[in-house]
């Protein structure tokens, strides 16, 4: 059965069609591959200027796998939001598990006159944007107009306090952390270097305000994560609670349980221990420093008394005690009833060449007493 003649012409199209498709891969810029090899969503388009209603190829690496992107033509660069872009033209695209997608966009004149981009961005994702120029035949260029409209910042998700504490905050120092969190623009203006204000409550007080400035730009629709540097007083403990405003707007809070300064009571208790007894010690010195010299021990004892006895009257009959201590120098005394007797006359006696022992004491009155030489 041959094949009828109107059914060649589609059959050669649809043949046509797959092999511009199986070249299009030659025909896209080199730009993509490297783009993906950095890991950040990129986007390339197989023509740069195209008329209108024919339709451009649109090629994106480097996206979150399993995700939706939204394609758009826009006019002014999209400022003001998608009020200036063909959303009845958009086209929706699913991104693969390579995070690759491909895509074929009609090119349609948008509301706005150019500069023109193709604005790429992830529906369900991590809400990435990319915005690629595109140069429009016959459609009217105009200067951008001044930028206008409300910037509306809002916390999206990941508002939590880095950082920790060191050896000097255990004795006292000013303890830090970052206030981390990222927000999003759902305004139709950018935002460019936003200050902030942050505030530090301890318990149930009311927080004390500081503006806090972060460096950057978030465009309509964009996101950022902030990081601003929050620091409490010295010696500081206990419940806190760290708060991040924006204009009148309350945007997150995140409490903060701070440690004891455990350090600073060990040192109060050393304190305590050592100027007490380094006093002492001073005192002390002092007191042995300025107090008169005595004698040895005793001998002030002795001299008093010795006084004292020689004012006292001397009863007779009484024996004094020999004074104790060494012998005094000289001749010893002779006792009053011990008389040595005279020298025997010429010849020699029994015993005389024997010495004769010393009578050691007093005569008794009941002893026969010697008789002498008459």
């Amino acid at each position: 059965m041959s094949p009828s003649p109107g059914r060649t012409p589609g059959r050669i199209a649809a043949l046509l069609a797959a092999l511009a498709l199986l070249a299009l891969p030659a025909l896209l810029p080199a730009a993509a591959p490297a783009a993906a090899d950095t890991g950040k969503p990129a986007v390339a388009l197989s023509l740069q200027e195209a008329a209108k209603g024919t339709e451009i190829a649109v090629d994106g690496t480097g996206w979150r796998a399993r995700t939706m992107v939204m394609l758009l033509v826009c006019g002014q660069n999209m400022i003001g939001g998608t009020n200036s872009c063909a959303n009845a033209d958009g086209v929706a695209v699913a991104v693969g598990d390579d995070g690759h997608f491909g895509a074929r966009l009609p090119v349609v004149a948008p509301p706005k006159p150019c500069p023109c981009v193709v604005n790429v961005t992830s529906v369900n994702g991590d809400q990435s944007t990319v915005a690629v120029p595109l140069k429009i035949t016959d459609h009217p260029v105009a200067d951008l107009p001044a930028e206008s409209g409300t910037a509306r910042l809002a916390v999206l998700t990941g508002v939590r306090l880095t950082g920790g504490d060191g050896v000097l905050t255990w004795f006292g120092a000013p303890p830090a952390r970052k206030f981390t969190v990222t927000v999003g623009n759902l305004g139709s203006a950018p935002v460019k270097d936003p200050v902030f204000q942050l505030g530090t409550a301890h318990g149930v007080f009311a927080p004390t305000w500081e503006e806090a400035r972060w460096k950057g730009t978030i465009a309509p629709g964009g996101k950022a994560e902030i990081a601003l540097g929050v620091e409490l007083p010295a010696g500081a403990h206990g419940d806190y609670a760290v708060s991040l405003k924006y204009g009148d707007t309350l945007l997150a809070t995140q409490p903060w349980g701070v440690d004891r300064p455990y350090g600073v009571l060990l040192f109060w208790a050393l304190l305590l221990v050592v100027i007490p007894t380094a006093l002492f010690r001073l005192g002390m010195a002092v007191v042995d420093k300025v107090r008169p010299r005595t004698a040895a021990p005793g001998t002030g004892r002795r001299h008093a008394a010795s006084a004292v006895t020689a004012r006292l009257p001397r009863i007779p009959g009484v024996r004094e005690r020999p004074p104790t201590g060494p012998p005094p120098a000289g001749p010893a005394p002779v006792l009053p009833w011990f008389t040595p007797e005279p020298a025997p006359g010429p010849g020699p006696e029994p015993g005389a060449g024997r010495p004769r022992a010393p009578q050691t004491s007093a005569p008794s009155d009941h002893s026969p007493t010697t008789k002498g030489h008459s």
